[in-house]
């Protein structure tokens, strides 16, 4: 039996000499995946749990071995245990502490298995927590978006495209459109889920198992909607933490777009949106700043979340088959992209508690371009025009309202007729900025009708959304449970 300061190891029979302690140094991942901790012992609990069922091993030894890993998951949360020392890696440091603790039936837990599907499965575990815990946040965010929205119906703006003035909307109409990409995000990370619940334990380390191990039963008792259905396969996928590392860097690129924005409406160019102190920081030197570092830094951390996925891509780019020692990389990379989108999505929800629309800066914004030219256009092509003669013809209108330095509502009658007679009173209240956007009223549109009908989607979903929450939380937490004492 190892003592307290002999590092052990899962290995070594065959060997003569002792590793090198330096490339042992190198090789570790203990420094990394210790935060598997929880879900190797919960994995290591159902599969001894199944051992002692089929009578693989006797059911006093797994019970024993069931006992003591719970006993080791206690200590380590209250800290009568630390995480830490000589180890290769977190399974030969709970191996380790349940030998010192039960002696030799220790060695029986291992058992039917490799640390090949061992890690994969404790992997999949925490990446299908992880993914609940990104969702929760994510919809949170939205949750908070369309109350904002819900508030913001009656305010018209610019909407823009190349960053130039291009038609009016309301506000609530541009803030949905955040919600809408992020539910798209959080559908893609639910999507995730559903690939990484596939079990990979009893696959060995490539060839499968020899004994009459009962996967399906250990698959039920960790969550899993499925088994993996080839060992070779099982034991070097990653798809599934490309996948939700895509999902995550493409959830940061919206984020990082919204900050884009931010920060420019927080500019005193724009002024759509005065922040709180709280969501603020100063300047060492201009006692007049206010800086909107938080979605500043939302913006510069997208680099990282994008370089994530190449970095993983790359990992696994030149790898046979099965499983390379070369995958022991993915898990910094997946705990750093998870652990960043997160905490930038949950950074983007309190900053917006500190964002104050200024309607008048809106409005004032909404009166010094030509924003309804378009409803010119469309006024022609409704009067029997051909849309290309009648955007022709707006130009003109254009022309004329930019020679004039006015905008096109004061417009004299006179001026439109001289282009076209097709043009009537009624084309003075068609480019009005509430006319124009009211005229918007197919679903998707920015009219009020339209927007207050997103509104009831977007609660619709929430609920939706909210509902997969509670009931895959509710699933992680009954598998939790296994290691509870």
């Amino acid at each position: 039996m190892p003592g307290a300061d002999t590092p052990h190891r899962m290995w070594g029979g065959r060997f003569r000499q002792a590793p090198d302690a330096g490339l042992l140094e190198f090789i570790s991942s203990f420094a990394t995946d210790h935060r598997l901790l929880r879900w190797d012992i919960v994995a290591s609990i159902a599969h001894v749990q199944m051992l002692g069922a089929a009578g693989i091993i006797p059911a006093s030894d797994a019970a024993a071995i069931a006992d003591g890993l719970r006993g080791i998951l206690a200590d380590t949360r209250a800290g009568r245990v630390r995480v830490e020392g000589p180890y290769e890696d977190v399974h030969s440091f709970i191996e380790a502490i349940l030998y010192q603790r039960i002696g030799p039936v220790a060695g029986r837990m291992h058992t039917a298995r490799s640390r090949n599907d061992q890690v994969a499965t404790a992997f999949r575990l925490y990446v299908k927590e992880a993914i609940i815990r990104l969702v929760t946040h994510t919809v949170d965010l939205m949750d908070e978006t369309v109350r904002r929205a819900a508030g913001a119906v009656e305010i018209i703006l610019p909407g823009f495209t190349h960053l130039q003035h291009a038609q009016p909307v309301r506000l609530a109409h541009h803030l949905l459109a955040y919600v809408w990409m992020l539910n798209r995000d959080v559908d893609r990370l639910m999507d995730c889920y559903r690939r990484s619940n596939v079990l990979p334990l009893g696959s060995g380390a490539v060839a499968g198992v020899s004994y009459p191990v009962d996967r399906q039963r250990v698959a039920a008792a960790l969550g899993f909607a499925r088994i993996s259905e080839n060992s070779i396969d099982a034991t070097g996928d990653r798809d599934f933490a490309v996948e939700v590392v895509a999902g995550a860097a493409l959830l940061m690129v919206h984020l990082s777009r919204w900050s884009e924005e931010l920060v420019l409406w927080a500019s005193d160019e724009f002024g759509f949106i005065a922040l709180a102190d709280a969501v603020t920081t100063g300047s060492s030197l201009m006692p007049q700043k206010k800086n909107p570092d938080p979605v500043e830094l939302i913006r510069g951390r997208a680099g990282r979340a994008i370089g994530a996925v190449a970095a993983l891509l790359t990992t696994l780019k030149g790898l046979p088959a099965g499983y390379q020692r070369d995958l022991q990389e993915d898990k910094e990379i997946v705990f750093d992209s998870l652990d960043l989108v997160t905490a930038a999505v949950r950074a983007m929800q309190r900053f917006l508690t500190g964002v104050e629309f200024s309607a008048t800066r809106m409005e004032d914004a909404t009166r010094r371009g030509l924003l309804t030219a378009t409803e010119v256009a469309d006024y022609l092509a409704r009067k029997g025009m051909p849309f290309r003669e009648a955007h022709q013809a707006a130009g003109r209108v254009v022309q004329e309202a930019l020679a004039r330095g006015m905008p096109l509502w004061e417009l004299p009658l006179e001026v439109y007729a001289g282009i076209t007679p097709l043009f009537e009173r009624d084309i003075l209240e068609a480019v009005q900025l509430a006319a124009a956007v009211e005229s918007k009223r197919a679903p998707g549109g920015t009219a009020k009708a339209a927007v207050e009908g997103q509104l009831d989607s977007a609660r619709l979903q929430l609920e939706t959304l909210r509902a997969w929450v509670r009931d895959a939380d509710g699933r992680m937490a009954d598998v939790a449970a296994l290691a509870e004492r």
